[in-house]
């Protein structure tokens, strides 16, 4: 894998600037406020945690830093450059895998990334080494002639992130990315994450509902609950508020109380019975 992944084309970032800035964002449905004033932001190269229960507005915070739906009020830069006003700048500056699959399970690997490659206009003359670069990154190019619906789960993963890998992001979100996967395919999946910020220096958003994930992987975490941050720090930090021996699991239990349930039986069920069919089709 080259060390050119994480040079965005077009306008560069700002190495002046953060990767994100987000200041006192708000975001509403009708009459959910589904963020309400949240405020954070993420150094260069760092690996920042966006936790929370299903509903929280993890994902609406996230779709607004990629430029998919506009904030009510508030602001979120990404490099220096306003989602508002910059939303194409921005968009070529960021790789996102969502929670939903992306992958068309009709379509070869080769012909997943070629369309997104399409999407973010590469050069037609550059198309077809950066599609394999991104592939080899992912462990798949042996396979990229295969169709998808003969992948398994973690490979369909993998898939995902060379898809979101091909413009070459300064930021890369995941949300969610190894939902439903086995601990192997999870492992495998961030072993390949942590080769390329390695490499690159690429800085990572992600959200995620595994513990252990976070505390191994982030740098920094921010807990949210209706729609608000509750809690900023790093992991130990934040385990270091409930005493000696305190989780992960333990922080996020303290910080948003039985929301997991609370959700499931109100408003937040839509998102618990998607990502159960994501987990589903992963298998």
């Amino acid at each position: 894998m080259t060390a050119e992944i994480g040079l965005p084309e077009g306008a560069p970032p700002d190495g002046r600037q953060l990767p994100v800035a987000c200041t006192d964002l708000r975001v509403s449905f009708g009459t959910v406020q589904a963020v309400d004033g949240v405020s954070f932001s993420i150094a260069p190269g760092e690996v920042f945690g966006l936790l929370g229960p299903n509903g929280a507005g993890k994902t609406t915070t996230i779709r607004v830093l990629t430029t998919l739906i506009r904030a009510d009020s508030g602001a979120v830069s990404v490099f220096g450059y306003d989602t508002r006003t910059a939303a194409m700048l921005v968009r070529h500056l960021i790789g996102y895998l969502p929670q939903q699959l992306s992958a068309d399970f009709q379509l070869t690997g080769y012909e997943n990334v070629w369309l997104f490659a399409r999407l973010f206009d590469l050069p037609r003359q550059q198309r077809d080494q950066r599609i394999r670069e991104v592939l080899a990154a992912m462990g798949l190019d042996d396979v990229r002639e295969r169709l998808v619906s003969t992948y398994s789960g973690g490979m369909v993963r993998r898939l995902e992130l060379a898809q979101a890998l091909v413009n070459r992001p300064a930021l890369l979100v995941l949300d969610e990315p190894t939902i439903g996967l086995d601990p192997l395919a999870r492992g495998d999946v961030w072993e390949r994450v942590s080769e390329l910020r390695e490499e690159t220096g690429m800085t990572v958003l992600l959200t995620t509902h595994y513990m252990e994930e976070a505390d191994t992987l982030c740098e920094r975490i921010a807990l949210m609950h209706h729609g608000r941050i509750r809690s900023q720090g790093t992991p130990a930090e934040l385990k270091a508020r409930l005493g000696p021996g305190a989780t992960l699991d333990d922080v996020f239990r303290h910080d948003v109380g039985t929301a997991i349930e609370d959700e499931e039986m109100t408003g937040g069920g839509r998102d618990v019975r998607r990502t159960r069919r994501t987990a589903q089709r992963l298998g």
